[in-house]
């Protein structure tokens, strides 16, 4: 069976790389050809020519399939600025068609796939589109990493009713302790596995220098069952 999983957070910074890496560390266990796909990336550094994303590199070590880059990753950009406004400076336009392309490019040769974000939820792409319109297209369940630090509460609810409105499954999400002195972080994870209409997949303890292969143990994917197979879902109360 195939899987494939878009990622997004409550915010830039607040560990979807992680979460990601640590996903396809599962993946590739369980001896499934697995690949980790950063359509937009900000914040590249220029290396023979390319542009590189460290987060790129990072999914590709924790995959177990090695893909063209121009697939992995079809746009890179040098400035870390929104995605819209690195692309208008590079004089270019990101294409949502582009990247579904590249994704079913991936799709052809894995038996799972994971997509990650840029930024949060809503994050302009280009004049008229945005992430949530990438989501859409590639009409993946998605999973959610709330970056646990004050104010998370609120965007997470207010990206997993986005998220639904949209017609897309979520899936599940993650708590990640970025904030080591968050006062209250336990009764926050409880508020929000009594709110949020997905299971609670793991939460990830604050590490200075956080290793995704360590903390893939936190991570319970056995709640995601079958979802991987039924792109577009949705929950009880989304909007059409």
């Amino acid at each position: 069976m195939k899987q494939a999983y878009f990622i997004t957070g409550t915010d830039t910074g607040v560990g979807k790389t992680l979460v990601s890496c640590a996903l396809l560390h599962v993946f590739a266990g369980q001896k499934l050809r697995a690949v980790g796909m950063k359509p937009v990336a900000a914040g590249c550094r220029r290396e023979s020519g390319l542009l590189i994303s460290e987060d790129v590199e990072l999914l590709q070590a924790a995959g177990n399939l090695r893909l063209p880059l121009s697939q992995v990753n079809p746009y890179a950009f040098e400035p870390p600025l929104a995605p819209h406004i690195a692309a208008a400076q590079a004089g270019v336009e990101i294409s949502l068609p582009a990247i579904a392309a590249a994704f079913e490019a991936l799709s052809s040769q894995a038996d799972a796939v994971v997509v990650e974000g840029v930024g949060g939820f809503r994050v302009p792409l280009n004049a008229r589109e945005d992430s949530a319109d990438m989501a859409a297209l590639l009409g993946l369940p998605v999973i959610l990493v709330v970056g646990l630090r004050l104010g998370c509460l609120n965007h997470a609810l207010l990206t997993a009713e986005a998220v639904m409105r949209r017609g897309l499954t979520l899936a599940g999400w993650v708590a990640n302790q970025i904030d080591p002195d968050m006062a209250a972080a336990e009764q926050n994870v409880e508020a929000l596995k009594n709110r949020l209409p997905a299971p609670c997949l793991g939460v990830l303890p604050h590490q200075a220098q956080p290793h995704w292969q360590s903390l893939a143990t936190a991570l319970d994917i056995a709640q995601l069952g079958g979802v991987a197979t039924q792109p577009g879902r949705g929950f009880p109360g989304a909007c059409p």
